[in-house]
């Protein structure tokens, strides 16, 4: 405990620093995204500076290297994964700004990119041998070997585009990103427990900074929250947004935990998933399942309030990644 609780606290109070130097610069810049047509409730938000996913990567990254120990190997990877694909969503977010448009870059060099991105963290997760993966409600693992390459950069794909999807309202993607972090340090602590009970002390430490990494990420949402919950002061952006959904999924991975994101990301996946059969059904039957994808979207149209959207989506990812919890260990 004697670094835990600093380093949650350390990026959350360095997350609101940051926040209130950077964004009256990002103003300044008129760093701001187009505002698409279609959302009638949005036409507020227009002039709401974005990027704000610097604000947090710097805190998480300072923050890491602050509280990190020995044997870090499995965090620092983590780390440049999560900053590489917030190198691409700040390169999205720039085209857009400088363009004023909506579109960043093609949706085919985003996924250039991505693939990129995820075979090398796949090969890193396969040539080091963390092959095996946990299985919910089971409490048992199973092994994959060589396919843990394309399903672990599904796995990186899914979560980075899935987080981005859910970035639609204020504090969404923050807040239920913010739960899932607590809920991916507690996973990671049981592992790090069961290897240092069986004496193998390194590896024990490889999961402790990776428990360091993801409650610094906590921390870091909780700080940004505070500019970005309704009515939100700054958006994350493309850099915010992809950086998280790798930040997820290299955690996960990492740990073993990949079967686990669907749970305790349940509302990334209802935002992937909604989007998913809304062009389906659009392309094959001409109609509309939702009245708009992603989900947050649907339920903003049928009147319901962004903030409260967003703290259903917490309670929600809280209560369904307690009972996986529950019913695994």
């Amino acid at each position: 405990m004697h670094r835990y609780i600093p380093v949650f606290l350390f990026t959350f109070f360095l997350t609101l620093l940051l926040g209130s130097l950077l964004i009256p610069l990002l103003k300044k810049l008129r760093a701001s995204q187009t505002i698409l047509h279609y959302v009638k409730e949005h036409s507020s938000k227009a002039g709401i500076p974005t990027m704000g996913g610097v604000i947090f990567l710097i805190a998480i990254t300072f923050s890491y290297f602050l509280y990190c120990s020995d044997f870090n190997r499995f965090s620092k990877i983590a780390l440049v994964i999560t900053l590489s694909y917030g190198i691409v969503g700040f390169l999205d977010d720039y085209i857009k700004i400088r363009f004023k448009r909506n579109l960043g870059l093609r949706a085919y060099q985003k996924i250039v990119f991505q693939v990129l991105i995820a075979a090398i963290a796949a090969c890193f997760v396969y040539f080091n041998g963390m092959t095996h993966v946990d299985v919910p409600f089971l409490n048992g693992q199973i092994d994959l070997g060589a396919w843990i390459i394309p399903f672990s950069m599904f796995i990186f794909l899914a979560t980075s585009n899935s987080v981005n999807l859910t970035d639609g309202l204020d504090g969404l993607a923050a807040g239920t990103s913010f739960v899932c972090f607590f809920i991916i340090a507690l996973l990671i602590s049981f592992k790090s427990e069961l290897y240092n009970l069986s004496g193998d002390t390194i590896m024990s430490e490889e999961y402790v900074n990776l428990f360091c990494l993801s409650l610094s990420a906590a921390g870091g949402m909780l700080g940004f929250l505070c500019f970005n919950s309704f009515p939100a002061k700054v958006f994350m952006g493309d850099t915010g947004s992809l950086a998280l959904g790798g930040l997820i999924a290299s955690l996960a991975v990492f740990s073993g935990y990949s079967l686990f994101i669907p749970i305790i990301g349940i509302m990334f996946v209802v935002s992937a998933v909604s989007v998913i059969v809304q062009i389906f059904s659009f392309q094959i039957f001409g109609k509309r399942v939702i009245l708009m994808a992603p989900y947050h979207h649907h339920l903003q149209q049928r009147g319901c309030h962004e903030a409260k959207i967003t703290a259903a989506y917490m309670i929600v990812t809280l209560i369904v990644s307690l009972i996986i919890i529950y019913f695994t260990f």
